[in-house]
């Protein structure tokens, strides 16, 4: 599939009622078989603007060797069809769907009803876990994202904020976490730095307040996401 026609297939699956975006299936290097096409689930893989594109997207979400244990970070590592610390599910809805089942706030509802969201559930090899690239608590300026329950509600969903960032929606946008109180520079998933994720000792994903938004919004808390079906 071309770039163009997979920036399309961002567009269409943005008027879905699933999740995260998706455009266009991974290569075969990006998941482990269970996950990909073919296999028990239907994956995702989440990538920075940073360091990669729907081309190749080079650094994709994983949990840190690759252990299901509630704490354990979320960082940004190589994407390997080996590695099921990498096999991520995507529960998707709408914000005002999340909200009638108790998962998010009134106030972010109110806010963000009509946009995507979803929870980022750890599935090694396609056999869910019951834990979600979340945060610990209420978001605050450099949190770290961990593994923590699914059913906890706000720290565990996420929300794709194309509003603020309409110049690079579908294709690329920010992340916001449910549980921001903040709704003119909402906490969101943020790669900060220009190092190579692979050149550094602790990659981890953190959480920090959305910047230039909505004209000027930096690859560091832009992102992508890609599915393998």
């Amino acid at each position: 599939m071309s770039v163009k026609n997979k920036v399309l297939a961002a567009a269409a699956a943005l008027t879905m009622a699933g999740g995260l975006s998706t455009a266009g299936a991974l290569s075969a290097s990006a998941v482990t078989p269970q996950c990909g096409q073919g296999g028990t689930q239907t994956c995702i893989q989440i990538f920075s603007k940073a360091f990669g594109s729907y081309a190749s997207p080079g650094f994709v979400e994983t949990v840190f060797l690759g252990i299901p244990v509630a704490g354990v970070p979320t960082i940004l590592h190589s994407a390997n069809s080996t590695d099921p610390a990498e096999d991520l599910l995507s529960i998707g809805g709408l914000v005002s769907q999340f909200y009638a089942k108790g998962m998010v706030s009134a106030a972010v509802n109110a806010h963000y009803g009509t946009e995507k969201a979803a929870q980022i559930e750890y599935a090694p090899h396609g056999k869910p876990t019951g834990l979600c690239a979340a945060l610990a608590r209420t978001a605050y300026q450099g949190e770290g994202l961990t593994l923590q329950p699914c059913s906890r509600p706000g720290v565990t969903v996420f929300i794709i904020d194309t509003a603020d960032s309409p110049a690079t929606a579908p294709a690329y946008f920010p992340i916001v976490n449910a549980s921001t109180t903040d709704f003119i520079h909402p906490f969101a998933m943020t790669f900060a730095g220009k190092a190579d994720p692979a050149h550094r000792l602790f990659p981890q994903i953190k959480i920090g307040h959305l910047i230039g938004n909505p004209a000027a919004v930096p690859d560091s808390q832009l992102w992508g996401a890609i599915t393998s079906s």
